[in-house]
């Protein structure tokens, strides 16, 4: 089976722009750029623009209980820490989880996996960590390995290790994370990476550090959520470690940025977090001055209901100054980067799958000037066309 995508008036390839050209895609991966090959299938850009698919590097896409409730206390100026006090947060959301059938949690997470797809997502992480015990922990991640199994776009599944439950002190859970869950995650081969939320009041460095070694063992990448309230040593241990991503860093300090930098760890900035709790947002392009690979994702998750990684753009544009090549890059390849897939997806490349959208728009500068409607025509995966507008 042969594609040629024709006529394209503006297309981005993950790290530049090109006018005026082609693709031709044989057996799902690209052959050429700008030759205009006979093929099965011709699909004629009408001068449109034309991207890779958005790789979204960092999701909480599984989980049950909508937190639609938190949106007056956010209003009113409440802290992540005071709404998990009123019964919302994390806690409220394992609650729902735990007493959800896989069915349902399957149910809800593909209606999410199609929304992020319409929006022309065709590679996503899904993370577990609103179970807190073995027994849902396993249960998320069976789910995120039938959706992986059954969607018509990646699905790459992380175990996170994501809060200390009420009823027991961290280093305990700490133990159960090392000695009953990550023996069973390996063994099974459920999760591609082992996340951990480094931060006070969840995990610190030390508990963080004993997870992550524990999790390479058993084959597992570690990730961190680091530096999101705090600057407390996660960004150290991420370049220690060798991490496949640092993720959240609003508050990293320039030290930890050169160790980021010097260790090649992919810094993910989530700036609808920022925007959803109104806090700083990261700082984007100090960390590209210091060399850092910078990646864009949604942190889909109930406490930021974000499925569009347009909007993820337009926000790391606006309020983090990136310039739009830089936000579409770090939303494509380096987001690849960031779940070690980058020969695989993330740009336009001869021999890579032919993931691509078609974008209902002239140019690359619309995507964050045409704000609050969804600008992709076509969602084009592995060579197959899943998504269309018309």
């Amino acid at each position: 089976m042969s594609l040629l995508i024709k006529n394209i008036g503006e297309l981005f390839d993950g790290y530049k722009i090109i006018k005026n050209t082609s693709i031709y895609i044989e057996n799902g991966k690209i052959k050429s750029i700008g030759r205009e090959e006979k093929a099965d299938e011709i699909i004629d850009a009408s001068n449109k623009f034309v991207m890779p698919g958005f790789v979204d590097c960092h999701t909480h896409a599984i989980f049950s209980g909508y937190r639609a409730f938190e949106i007056e206390w956010k209003i009113e100026g409440l802290s992540y820490k005071e709404i998990a006090e009123r019964g919302g947060g994390i806690a409220y959301t394992v609650e729902q989880t735990r007493k959800a059938s896989k069915e349902k949690l399957k149910k809800e997470t593909m209606e999410r996996v199609k929304e992020m797809i319409k929006h022309g997502t065709t590679t996503a992480e899904i993370k577990s960590g609103y179970g807190l015990d073995t027994e849902n922990e396993i249960k998320m991640l069976e789910v995120i390995n039938e959706i992986k199994n059954n969607a018509s776009i990646d699905i790459v599944p992380t175990f996170l290790a994501h809060a200390v439950p009420k009823d027991m002190k961290a280093d305990d859970f700490v133990d159960v994370i090392v000695e009953e869950m990550l023996p069973e995650i390996g063994e099974r081969k459920l999760a591609k990476f082992c996340d951990v939320f480094c931060e006070v009041g969840y995990f610190n460095v030390e508990q963080s550090r004993k997870i992550l070694m524990e999790a390479k063992k058993y084959g597992m990448l570690p990730k961190i959520h680091a530096d999101e309230f705090s600057c407390m040593g996660c960004s150290k241990l991420a370049a220690e470690l060798e991490a496949a991503s640092a993720d959240h860093l609003l508050m990293t300090s320039e030290k930890e940025m050169e160790l980021l930098a010097d260790a090649g760890v992919v810094a993910t900035l989530l700036p609808a977090t920022p925007f959803i709790l109104n806090e700083e947002y990261p700082d984007a392009n100090k960390m590209l001055r210091y060399g850092i690979d910078v990646a864009l994702a949604t942190d889909l998750n109930p406490n930021c209901y974000v499925t569009n990684m347009q909007f993820i753009v337009q926000l790391a544009c606006y309020k983090m100054g990136m310039k739009p090549i830089e936000a579409l890059k770090a939303a494509t390849i380096n987001a690849a980067k960031a779940l070690k897939m980058e020969k695989k997806v993330g740009s336009i490349e001869v021999g890579k799958n032919a993931d691509i959208l078609i974008m209902n728009v002239p140019s690359h500068l619309f995507i964050p000037y045409k704000i609050g409607v969804n600008l992709v025509e076509k969602v084009i995966k592995n060579g197959k066309v899943i998504y269309s507008q018309q």
